[in-house]
């Protein structure tokens, strides 16, 4: 069942999704709802729901999914996410390879050209992400 069809308005339904989405580990799905979500209202859409599953389902998704396709969405989802509530918490939390996922999108990016960011601007965003 497609729940993502529309960009979702509100941090409830934008969380319902998102937790389903995760509950099945489907990173194809998420990526779905990535592409149709507007990066700038990650922070409000995400509330103050951050998780590092969370984060980790939406890295993968971009790296796997976004990244290769739309480089440029890929930055500003991460660089929205980065302004979320509860992401230096998430992040403090991360385990030496879950970082390592993180690194390779940023690798990935790095290798990608895109009008939406510089490599000076990457490298900016590699330090709040603290790689």
């Amino acid at each position: 069942e497609k729940l993502w069809a529309l960009e979702p308005s509100n941090a409830y339904d934008f969380g319902q999704i998102i937790n389903a989405v995760n509950a099945n580990k489907d990173k194809a799905a998420c990526a779905s709802i990535l592409t149709i979500t507007d990066p700038k209202k990650l922070p409000v859409l995400l509330s103050n729901k951050l998780e590092g599953e969370i984060l980790l389902i939406f890295i993968q998704s971009l790296e796997h999914y976004v990244a290769g396709k739309d480089p440029g969405l890929a930055y500003q989802h991460l660089f929205y996410l980065s302004k979320a509530e509860r992401f230096k918490v998430v992040l403090a939390l991360l385990s030496k390879n879950e970082k390592q996922e993180v690194q390779q999108l940023f690798d990935l990016l790095s290798e990608s050209q895109s009008d939406q960011y510089s490599l000076g601007d990457l490298e900016s965003l590699k330090k709040v992400y603290e790689l």
